[in-house]
């Protein structure tokens, strides 16, 4: 029935993997792929498990000037496959500098200091997010849904091996109904609005690796296993 799903027990292992998939493929990333390769089988569902080893390979067979190449080909030269979720619902516009703001603030009342080297609507960022706090992040992916829904729309006509991840990602949230999708063609259709003021605070910034949450201020989330695991890097992170 339409927004009874139950995500699973291993959805906070899902949201990791997945946010180190989804990042630019730089040192720090690819260090961490044998810890993810290590990780998959304790992901339950087997097609994720599949998709997940398939986006895997396709980071980390390639050289890491091909991976990079292929990153950026991917998601960096058109707006329709870009990773900041705030985007597809609001442009460039006043609306979408208010909707990061309110990302931030999220972010810090679920005890997480969301770091300065990313923009808080970036899909990998958000993934670590709810990876820590399973409650407060899931409640931004269903949010944002309509942004994981156009990328992943997106990433499957560019047929890249990352539509997989967005699948899995996907698969994870309840059903929609008839309304939601409705309102993601429009979206689709007619794109975002265009009114480019009120983003100044919000540039674009450098890619500087993994850009980790900083620790939480009070005790661990609960809901989350082995935190230690493959997102962090070695000394430096």
């Amino acid at each position: 029935m339409t927004g009874r799903r139950r995500a699973p027990a291993d959805t906070p292992l899902v949201h990791r993997i997945a946010s180190v998939l989804l990042r630019y493929p730089d040192e720090a990333v690819l260090a961490c792929l044998g810890d993810v390769t290590a990780a998959l089988p304790a992901v339950v569902d087997p097609a994720d498990r599949t998709r997940l080893a398939a986006a895997c390979r396709h980071v980390s067979e390639p050289s890491p000037t091909e991976a990079a190449q292929r990153y950026v080909d991917t998601f960096d030269h058109t707006r329709r496959r870009t990773m900041h979720l705030t985007y597809y619902r609001h442009g460039d516009t006043r609306a979408r500098g208010m909707a990061l703001l309110a990302l931030k603030h999220a972010y810090r009342q679920a005890g997480h200091e969301p770091p300065e080297s990313e923009l808080p609507d970036f899909l990998p960022l958000v993934l670590e997010f709810a990876a820590l706090a399973p409650r407060p992040g899931h409640r931004i992916l269903l949010q944002y849904r309509a942004g994981l829904e156009l990328l992943r729309q997106a990433l499957h006509e560019h047929s890249s091996p990352y539509a997989g991840v967005l699948d899995t990602l996907s698969g994870r949230l309840p059903e929609p109904g008839r309304g939601e999708r409705d309102a993601w063609r429009r979206l689709a259709a007619e794109g975002p609005p265009g009114e480019q003021v009120g983003l100044e605070p919000f540039g674009p910034p450098e890619r500087t690796g993994l850009g980790p949450f900083a620790p939480p201020a009070g005790p661990e989330p609960s809901g989350y296993p082995a935190r230690e695991a493959f997102t962090r890097t070695k000394e430096g992170r």
